[in-house]
């Protein structure tokens, strides 16, 4: 990589659809996305122009609200800011990895089960082909998921972390801290490097994932915004 490149993770939706996860890629122009059942996650060029902003509109319709996570560029006149949150991104700067006996790996037919667990603790977005992204991990009590971690985004050479996440009736056990050292494990096992993403807002996990050896790498933004209602007759 030459000085001043960007890196992959600078844009990592953008890495993801066209390396690993690519066999998922929607394309319009230099625009992508995952399939809307997969995931929110789309990628703009690094230096979207008037004519990947006419795509975006036209791959997502009129008055679509869409992710534009990462972005810090100019939105065009017409397009709402829908939702902005500071974030961070971290790297693994010496996780101390690990298998855990109690952890068992989920599939399609978990995942009634993962959006429900979803819908009670809210880690952010899990839709119904959200599974197929990588290898998601759960624990069960007395028969019931009540922790989870897995993989999202797969930038070449990375795997993020996602979907941590714990029942309250278990919370203060350690399980996120075991299910996250167990998928960093498994990426890890590919010679692949974890990294994720949480709210700046968010103390109290910045501090677990440091204190397990994540780094900070770089802030950043989760942000959407809204088609215009009216787009260009140029754009069909």
């Amino acid at each position: 990589m030459t000085a001043g490149a960007p890196h992959v993770l600078d844009n990592p939706a953008l890495a993801s659809l066209t390396g690993p996860h690519a066999h998922f890629a929607e394309k319009r122009g230099r625009v992508l996305r995952y399939p809307v059942d997969v995931s929110p996650w789309l990628a703009l060029p690094d230096a979207p122009d008037a004519g990947d902003w006419a795509d975006l509109a036209a791959l997502a319709g009129p008055g679509a609200e869409v992710p534009l996570t990462a972005y810090a560029g100019h939105i065009p006149e017409g397009w709402e800011i829908t939702f902005h949150v500071e974030g961070v991104q971290l790297v693994d700067d010496g996780l101390t990895t690990a298998p855990d006996p109690e952890v068992v790996r989920l599939g399609p037919a978990d995942v009634p089960e993962i959006l429900d667990l979803i819908e009670r603790t809210r880690p952010g977005p899990f839709l119904p082909r959200t599974i197929e992204m990588g290898t998601y991990l759960g624990i069960r009590r007395d028969g019931a998921l009540v922790a989870m971690a897995g993989e999202r985004l797969h930038p070449p050479g990375w795997t993020e972390i996602s979907a941590v996440c714990t029942d309250a009736a278990v919370r203060g056990q350690g399980l996120a801290t075991r299910l996250i050292l167990a998928v960093a494990h498994g990426i890890r096992e590919r010679g692949e490097t974890p990294f994720l993403h949480t709210g700046a807002k968010n103390t109290g996990a910045i501090r677990l994932y440091e204190s397990l050896g994540f780094r900070l790498r770089r802030t950043t933004a989760f942000l959407a915004a809204r088609v215009p209602e009216r787009l260009p007759e140029a754009v069909s």
